[in-house]
């Protein structure tokens, strides 16, 4: 039996430029945001100016996580306790716990086999709770049809936060993902597409949220070392009336994320050739469905999903056995109980219990697999062929 013997969890190594950088900080000791000599511009600072022009938004914030920015982003946007925050059935645990963590509610969307927000479902939900907000994750980096989604976001009138943990250098119709929304939140977490093991960035174009988000971070009275800021003027009242829910991102781990910005677009079309790898092998092979993607969605491909046609609960876990055996490691969003970082909406118990049919019949079908650039297109190739073989064996 042929085996793929490759780490799922394995990341590339930092580049020179990354390394250089983090020494320089370590080596100067100033690893706090706010910690400046002169008229210095902090690593944070300076990455804040590099990810607003690289997104093309005006605002920018480094966090601590991408959940925290999730957080911020609601309370900024006017969130108040109990509000219905309307969000994916098909997501990871950090979007519900952002919301409930904001004090809001979440109500679970359906989403299709092409694994996005259900728009109908999305509409009838919007009209019978009345919410404010749409949470919209961009979950596994598939992107709904935009120009429908934001059709019924002024329809409905709902303050919409994009979700663009896996979006990152994607686009729809060539508008950024994340620049749709009031706001949207990134994250720089290991598996993400610049890595310091953990943080977020939060963009925008509003003043007053970007203020507040400020604020919130912990900017204490020092909001004047932001560039990626409005002027002074906008913090003048706010900073009396905003809490302090310090979630900075520190120097060295925005030094090290400044040179893997720089170099982000030629490593998703890394990710995309070897996408591309796995995905061709999956669409010949019987029993599998790969979602659509969209011709106006430019995504980045560094995980894949896929749908098995006709396997229950006990089919879908023989076929992860086979794909196990031959060193493939897949991770299954049906099964009944959380594994790392798998879950469904039934376990966020957080949540009040929703019924959810249509997603629960995707993700019991449902399989993911990471795509880390340590993996050639050739490894991709013949982890396509593993796939298709452990599938015809069930």
């Amino acid at each position: 039996m042929k085996r793929f013997n490759g780490q799922f969890t394995q990341q590339e190594a930092l580049s020179p430029e990354a390394i250089e950088a983090a020494v320089t900080v370590l080596q100067h000791g100033r690893l706090h945001r706010y910690n400046t000599l002169g008229d210095e511009l902090s690593e944070t600072a300076l990455l804040e100016v590099d990810y607003a022009r690289y997104q093309e938004a005006r605002y920018c914030l480094a966090c601590a996580s991408g959940g925290y920015a999730l957080h911020i982003a609601l309370v900024a946007s006017g969130l108040k306790p109990g509000d219905v925050v309307l969000t994916n059935a098909f997501t990871l645990a950090p979007v519900p716990g952002a919301i409930r963590n904001a004090g809001g509610d979440p109500v679970f969307v359906e989403v299709t086999d092409d694994l996005v927000i259900d728009l109908d479902d999305l509409s009838r939900k919007a009209r019978d709770t009345k919410a404010r907000f749409l949470m919209l994750s961009h979950m596994r980096g598939h992107l709904v049809d935009m120009d429908a989604l934001m059709a019924l976001v002024d329809e409905h009138d709902l303050i919409l936060i994009e979700d663009c943990a896996h979006t990152m250098g994607a686009n729809w119709g060539g508008r950024k993902s994340g620049s749709f929304g009031k706001a949207a939140c990134f994250s720089t977490q290991t598996y993400k597409h610049i890595n310091s093991g953990e943080g977020g960035l939060l963009t925008t174009d509003d003043p007053e949220l970007i203020a507040q988000a400020i604020l919130l971070s912990g900017s204490y009275m020092l909001y004047e070392r932001h560039e990626a800021a409005p002027g002074p003027e906008q913090f003048a009242e706010l900073r009396y009336v905003t809490p302090n829910c310090s979630g900075r991102m520190d120097n060295l781990r925005a030094a090290i994320l400044r040179p893997q910005l720089a170099d982000l677009d030629r490593q998703v079309e890394r990710w995309n050739e070897r996408y591309r790898a796995v995905e061709k092998t999956l669409e010949a092979c019987p029993g599998i469905t790969v979602p659509m993607r969209p011709e106006k969605e430019f995504y980045v491909g560094s995980s894949i999903q896929f749908l098995l046609d006709d396997l229950d609960g006990e089919g879908t876990e023989k076929f992860l056995s086979e794909c196990l055996r031959r060193g493939v490691e897949l991770k299954w969003f049906g099964a009944a109980q959380p594994a790392g970082y798998t879950s469904r909406h039934d376990s966020w118990r957080y949540a009040c219990a929703q019924s959810l049919p249509q997603t629960d019949a995707v993700l019991t079908r449902l399989c993911d697999m990471r795509i880390p650039l340590t993996f050639s297109v050739d490894d991709c190739r013949l982890i396509g062929e593993l796939i298709a073989e452990a599938r015809g064996a069930i």
